[in-house]
């Protein structure tokens, strides 16, 4: 079992140069997420939430300001729980996010800066999901019963899970309903194919 790389992710937008321009002010992001236009019909929770993941509460906070400042929809303001320190948020394209860090206090002064970019998809049987991955060849890095599944990506930008739909939506602070297009592609060296939730990937342009 090899590790898989992802090296972008492109997200579906109705307007792709407001989104564009919202991933580099908000988060600086360059070149891990890339946008193109989208007509198709979405509603709802796309099945999927993509997550920055911080260092200290202190990052976190200016991350979500800048997000919101750039035209952000907040879902749950960021707060204190067992696990850490965070919040979700809607960025224009529709595209939820949440931000959060698994410490509870600073320990440095606060940047607008993240560790890692993690995309969990919400499978309705995780199982069958995992199988269908580990079949593409994914190594599982973690796994919690039914309910949790992370993959190995190794040094790759983007991290790469798989968490039951309605705890996923439920985390994110939205209803888990949702129909039409999932308005995301995954671009990696996995290869080209359709997941059973119909996520799609795309092999990586030489």
């Amino acid at each position: 079992m090899g590790m898989a790389n992802i090296d972008f992710i492109t997200l579906g937008a109705t307007d792709p140069a407001a989104a564009e321009e919202f991933y580099a002010t908000a988060f600086g992001l360059d070149g891990q997420i890339r946008v193109r236009e989208s007509q198709e019909p979405t509603e709802g929770f796309r099945g999927y939430t993509l997550s920055l993941t911080a260092a200290q509460p202190g990052d976190v906070d200016l991350l979500v300001g800048a997000a919101l400042e750039a035209g952000a929809e907040e879902i749950k303001p960021a707060t204190k729980s067992l696990w850490g320190y965070g919040g979700s948020l809607r960025a224009p394209d529709g595209a939820v996010w949440t931000i959060a860090t698994s410490s509870k206090k600073d320990k440095a002064p606060a940047a607008r800066r993240f560790d890692d970019i993690v995309l969990l998809l919400g499978p309705h049987d995780v199982p069958a999901s995992k199988r269908f991955y580990v079949e593409h060849g994914l190594a599982v890095a973690k796994s919690f019963g039914g309910a949790y599944v992370e993959f190995d990506t190794g040094q790759s930008p983007i991290k790469f899970g798989l968490n039951k739909r309605r705890a996923l939506a439920k985390n994110a602070g939205v209803d888990p309903q949702g129909a039409g297009s999932h308005r995301l592609t995954v671009c990696g060296d996995l290869g080209a194919f359709t997941d059973p939730d119909g996520f799609v990937w795309e092999a990586k342009a030489e």
